[in-house]
């Protein structure tokens, strides 16, 4: 396919003529009256593929792109093993010895310490992953945050699937995702209190800045759990925000704000909910849903 560009004001470096011409196939441009080529090629601004008529399968060239979720972070090296050249002709003996031992150093560089380490660490990253739904903006910060402490050494002591953990923790409240300890500690099978020492530990030796919990992402989330209206979780956030105004708010544990302010408006909708529903609903007790419902009664 050969067209003209119009809009490109470069001359001719032979005969001065603005009759550039693009050849889109080989990247050439040359001129239109004289014919010269130029010595520069225009890059292709297409997409990183090449397509077939008949093929159905996956078009890309480039293979997976980098992730901090792989090992290797996807540079691998993979040395064909069919011992054939580019045209399908067999390698002399020589060149079948040098690739032999090509890779053999080649596996014996992914039998690292760090990178078994990581290995089964984004192992059970992916794992987490799909039982907590997460997206992938947060699993790439957990597996920033994991490489990190692998770098402060914080790992010796410690299993790998309790500090991922951790860090997935910690990329969720970084990211802003509604997740709590006790999700993770349920999924995991690890102890509450040690996540919470590992988490600590990250957020002191890293420098982490954590930002405050908002209460009004878990409306939502207890809301889904026992079937509310969506009027009551409207008047549910406007109570939140009104609390976070007045600093009402401050100190108070983001699952049990949200889960108080749901029990008010469904007093205030009509809707039967009782507190126990709710306590269940958002993994904490009817007796602090209690004393946060008089704090956030006088808002209204």
């Amino acid at each position: 396919m050969v067209y003209q560009i119009s809009d490109i004001k470069q001359s001719c470096l032979r005969c001065g003529e603005k009759a550039l011409i693009t050849d889109a196939e080989t990247g050439e441009v040359f001129c239109g009256a004289c014919g010269f080529v130029s010595p520069e090629r225009i890059e292709s601004p297409g997409p990183e593929r090449r397509s077939f008529p008949d093929d159905r399968g996956n078009k890309e060239r480039t293979g997976v792109g980098t992730s901090l979720t792989i090992h290797d972070q996807g540079l691998s090296t993979v040395i064909n093993p069919t011992n054939r050249d580019a045209t399908g002709k067999p390698l002399s003996s020589s060149m079948k010895k040098t690739l032999k031992r090509l890779r053999v150093w080649d596996s014996r560089s992914h039998n690292k310490p760090i990178d078994r380490n990581f290995k089964q660490a984004f192992n059970e990253l992916y794992r987490l992953k799909d039982k907590l739904t997460l997206s992938d903006s947060v699993v790439e910060k957990a597996a920033y945050i994991y490489r990190k402490a692998i770098n402060k050494k914080l790992v010796k002591g410690r299993t790998i699937s309790a500090l991922m953990a951790s860090a997935l923790y910690a990329a969720c409240r970084e990211v802003g995702t509604p997740r709590t300890l006790k999700d993770i500690s349920d999924t995991t099978n690890i102890k509450k209190r040690d996540l919470a020492a590992n988490y600590r530990l990250l957020v002191n030796e890293l420098d982490l800045k954590i930002p405050v919990v908002n209460s009004v992402h878990n409306v939502a989330r207890i809301a889904s759990k026992i079937g509310i209206s969506e009027k009551t979780k409207r008047l549910a956030t406007e109570i939140l925000r009104k609390a976070e105004e007045t600093e009402i708010s401050a100190g108070k544990n983001p699952m049990s704000l949200a889960a108080t302010a749901l029990y008010i408006s469904c007093r205030k909708t009509g809707e039967n909910y009782s507190q126990r529903d709710l306590a269940e609903a958002a993994s904490v007790t009817e007796v602090t849903i209690r004393n946060r419902y008089k704090g956030l009664l006088e808002l209204i």
